[in-house]
């Protein structure tokens, strides 16, 4: 097996990266209604993107500039998803549904959450993988540990929608729809998705047709998982 190259330690720019990211995510908690789809992903997303600072401050990575420059590639997809939508563009077909559903009355504040991991990690880490590669002239080899990492602490994202977002055992019985949408859906294999399909981008490199053609198709089955996960399930009216 080839030895894994360790990336050099850098410190504070890495570190102010994170800190306006968090900024940014804290700003739209000011322009959106607390029940807005968007808004429930943000929280979320937020509360996670904070955890792996304090874990970088802290000297929890083994390869922290790469675990942070992972993690600001990472969030400048959903940063950016939001910048085209405010400006009146189209985002990435991925992140459509949820932004088309985001005021659904019909729709359960857990699916937003779910939609929202469904596009970023679906989608987002995989091509963050790419653009991290290119910002640091590595390998993917080179950022295994650093992603193992990174997506443990995205593992939170889970924990706390299951804290915050699940109803309680009274509602979440076993013929309720949000019962058998949860078990369609897993964060550990959309994670283990993300890294193959990086992998697969960086392969397909000197080839860049084939490369945009499966970014687009990856863009639009993850964009179709989204659509399901945002099914009313809710009467209105």
């Amino acid at each position: 097996m080839a030895q894994t190259r360790r990336l050099t330690a850098a410190t504070g720019p890495d570190r102010l990266s994170i800190d306006a990211v968090v900024e940014r995510m804290q700003a739209f908690r000011s322009l959106w209604p607390a029940r807005d789809g968007v808004a429930v992903f943000n929280r979320v997303y937020l509360t996670v993107t904070q955890e792996i600072g304090r874990c970088a401050d802290a000297g929890g990575f083994i390869d922290r500039r790469a675990a942070v420059t992972l993690d600001v590639r990472f969030a400048e997809r959903y940063l950016a998803a939001v910048d085209t939508v405010a400006s009146g563009g189209r985002p990435p077909a991925c992140w459509r549904p949820l932004f088309r559903c985001r005021s659904h009355p019909g729709v359960r504040p857990l699916q937003f959450a779910l939609a929202g991991i469904n596009a970023h990690i679906g989608h987002d880490l995989a091509l963050a993988v790419v653009d991290t590669c290119r910002t640091l002239g590595c390998e993917p080899v080179d950022l295994e540990a650093p992603f193992r990492q990174v997506g443990d602490i995205l593992a939170l994202l889970e924990e706390r929608i299951r804290e915050e977002l699940m109803p309680g055992p009274d509602l979440l019985e076993a013929a309720d729809p949000l019962t058998h949408l949860l078990g369609c859906w897993s964060l550990d294999r959309a994670r283990d998705g993300a890294w193959l399909a990086g992998r697969s981008l960086w392969r397909l490199g000197r080839m860049p047709e084939l490369a945009e053609e499966f970014t687009e198709r990856l863009d639009h089955s993850v964009g179709l998982v989204g659509r399901m996960l945002l099914t009313p399930l809710t009467r209105c009216g």
